[in-house]
């Protein structure tokens, strides 16, 4: 018996001894809630609400509640599309900016109870909780901390209701995964009837760490998400996209002295990367959405974005240690459109068909270095196991190890996946892929920060029998836990279109094609679609749609709504455009500027404005305003007035109002009138930009109708 009890203290005191021999934590590292955000990679938004029946993107506040009533609303069907591309999860927008709450709330008066929707009786968050459960999805909630309805934002008596809120929310429905934050605070609004400018102290007004502490007790396995965390950042655009180097460790730096970091005010430009060697484990979220906005807009129904498109934001924000947010925009009758629906479920079949085999199973490994010899601990095995948190390990002084992967047989891949053990913390630094090919090591890919994951999306197929991976950038030895080679299907990119000022539209693709059917009336295009041969004038604008057919195969849509034609428009006289700019920019359908900006910065903003006449009287049904592309947010126009006359001397005020999250989401905005006007000559006015003493225009367009 004794020496039975030997050998099991001595058993016990080898598995001890090989437990502390594995390798040092470094730097921050991520808590178990965060671990779950990091494993369930790409999770939903959902905007729904005033907006969806007001054809806008921040209600103003003053909206009826009873504007709401989906008459179809059917949360399984919304949740269902979303597990079918792929996602994880899904945060409901309870409550957007324009202070609408989506549960039958005792905080206000204005919420889900005083629509007609279920004769009032309805509560759309515990639709969704109850859709997520039925369904296996995690769910998130949004509360949005700006109300530009209540009465009483911009005063303390506001952070107590703004808290009851978060309280009901995250006492009633269930299990959360993450509580949701933006950056979106004060401006002006309805505000109870008050419809003034309120400004608040983002740093403080909120008290974000009182506010964040009811998370913390109330739904403890929930990430916090804003533009500073705590525990997940915002990535700095709605592009969907990480930077090529992506670290998950983050310091926030406000933008100037005597400034704490805050939800809205942070250096965004941070966000893209991260802090290599931050402070706090805090990886990027990569939020876009599925359409161009965030609520549903009917015009936007061509715009939705294809599956390849959705697989390569996949790329750019998973592929590079992030997570992907996707926003779903659920329609006036409380249904996912059919457009959005296939793009989801197509967009979830290539990921399954890209992932679903590891060519690199089975290969014989050869590691340069493993730790301690200790194969069955930290052995290169582990690189094709199912577990994520088994690792291939170094001795402490190998950081920069290479591992050879004799494959079963020649294999054709085009994607490469790592990822670390980020139990140990972020690690590598570097890397690059070698395929042996022609008698030859010959380098096929490289990238810096791996953490959660990193995908490499190679240009061309690769044929091989083997395949290095070199670690060439490490500050400790390695743990590095997952390494793959996939085949990604092939695909025909979507076709080109484009249009002159003249309205001379042509259709190209990127590599040559077998032929391209195109269609002018909406209907999606098919074989027997006319078949584009050079291009063709399309002076009145509308919609085109076109696919690119290369023998039996034929890839995605591409659609775009273009304009009535330019050729005939010209600018009347405007003093304001600054030297380095022309009016005409704004009409010449390129890549140029219109700009009133002034090079004294010491002048202040004064509205500007652009005349145009069209030539002749058009039937206008609305106006298109495309803001700067380069990323700049000097200039850019966030309230507007548009304007028509008869003479070019009269004006008629048609329309006034804002370009909601223009900063964030700078797209091409869209306003329609409120009714079909006729007029020959039109005005845009720039009322108010985000930045800078003056205005600019990458392009203002004009949509007709009969």
């Amino acid at each position: 018996m004794r020496k039975w009890i030997i050998l099991a203290a001595l058993v016990a005191k080898s598995v001890w001894c090989n437990a502390q021999s594995a390798p040092a934590p470094y730097g921050a590292l991520p808590s178990k809630a965060q671990l779950n955000w990091h494993e369930m990679e790409m999770y939903c938004i959902i905007h729904f609400g005033v907006d969806t029946y007001t054809n806008k993107e921040w209600g103003y506040g003053d909206e009826s509640p009873d504007l709401v009533n989906p008459i179809k609303f059917d949360a399984v069907q919304i949740i269902g599309a979303a597990k079918a591309g792929g996602f994880k999860g899904v945060v409901i927008v309870a409550k957007h900016h324009d202070g609408l709450c989506l549960w039958p709330t005792q905080t206000t008066e204005h919420n889900i109870s005083k629509s007609s929707w279920k004769q009032g009786k309805g509560d759309m968050v515990k639709e969704y909780q109850l859709a997520c459960q039925k369904l296996g999805m995690q769910m998130g909630l949004y509360c949005s901390p700006w109300d530009r309805n209540s009465a009483y934002y911009g005063q303390p008596e506001y952070i107590n209701i703004y808290r009851s809120q978060l309280k009901e929310l995250y006492t009633r429905y269930g299990k959360l995964f993450i509580s949701w934050h933006d950056g979106a605070n004060g401006g002006d609004g309805y505000y109870g009837g008050s419809k003034e400018v309120r400004k608040i102290d983002r740093t403080t007004y909120y008290g974000w760490p009182v506010t964040w502490a009811i998370t913390r007790q109330l739904q403890p396995s929930a990430v916090l998400f804003g533009d500073v965390g705590p525990d997940v950042r915002w990535v700095g655009n709605e592009e969907g996209h990480a930077g090529e180097t992506c670290w998950a460790t983050y310091d926030p730096v406000a933008p100037d002295v005597g400034r704490e970091p805050s939800n809205g005010y942070t250096k965004y430009e941070l966000g893209i990367e991260g802090t290599r060697n931050g402070k706090h484990w805090m990886p990027a979220e990569c939020d876009v959405s599925l359409r161009p906005g965030w609520f549903y807009h009917a015009s936007q129904n061509s715009q939705v974005k294809t599956p390849y498109e959705l697989l390569d934001l996949y790329y750019k924000s998973v592929g590079r240690g992030a997570g992907l947010d996707l926003g779903l925009s659920p329609n006036q009758q409380g249904l996912l459109n059919p457009e959005d629906v296939a793009s989801l479920r197509q967009f979830g079949q290539l990921l399954k068909q890209t992932f679903a085999v590891n060519l690199a199973s089975g290969a014989k490994l050869i590691a340069s270095n493993v730790r301690g010899n200790n194969n069955s601990q930290f052995g290169a095995q582990h690189l094709l196991d199912a577990d994520r948190y088994s690792y291939w390990a170094t001795d402490d002084q190998v950081k920069t190890p290479q591992i050879v992967f004799n494959l079963t047989s020649s294999k054709t891949f085009n994607v490469i996946r790592l990822r670390e053990n980020i139990k140990l913390g972020q690690r590598i630094e570097s890397f690059a892929v070698d395929a042996w090919q022609n008698g030859a090591w010959k380098q096929i890919g490289a990238a810096t920060s791996i953490g959660a994951n990193r995908l490499i999306r190679l240009p061309q197929n690769i044929t091989t029998a083997k395949v290095r991976l070199r670690i060439t950038g490490s500050p400790v030895c390695i743990a590095l836990s997952d390494f793959g080679l996939y085949k990604e299907p092939p695909h025909l990119t979507a076709p080109i279109i484009s249009c002159t000022r003249q309205g001379i539209v042509s259709i190209t693709t990127a590599a040559p094609v077998t032929a391209i059917h195109y269609t002018l009336d909406g209907s999606q295009p098919t074989l027997k679609s006319p078949i584009y041969t050079s291009p063709f004038s399309l002076s009145e604008g509308g919609l085109i749609k076109a696919i690119a057919v290369d023998g039996q195969q034929h890839g995605e849509v591409a659609a775009v709504q273009l304009g009535l034609s330019k050729k005939a428009w010209r600018v009347l006289s405007d003093n304001q455009t600054n030297a380095s700019s022309k009016p005409e920019n704004a009409i010449d359908e390129s890549n140029t500027l219109w700009s009133t900006l002034q090079a004294d910065t010491t002048q202040h903003f004064t509205p500007a404005q652009i005349s145009i006449d069209l030539g002749k009287p058009e039937t206008i049904t609305a106006f298109t305003y495309l803001p700067r592309q380069d990323k700049s947010v000097i200039g850019l126009v966030d309230r507007y007035a548009f304007l028509i006359s008869n003479d070019g001397k009269a004006w008629q005020q048609v329309t006034t109002g804002e370009f909601s999250n223009i900063k964030a989401n700078p797209i091409v905005q869209t306003v329609t009138l409120p009714q079909h006007v006729t007029a020959r000559f039109v005005q845009f006015k720039a009322l108010h930009v985000i930045a800078g003493n003056g205005a600019t225009a990458a392009e203002i367009g004009i949509i007709t109708g009969k």
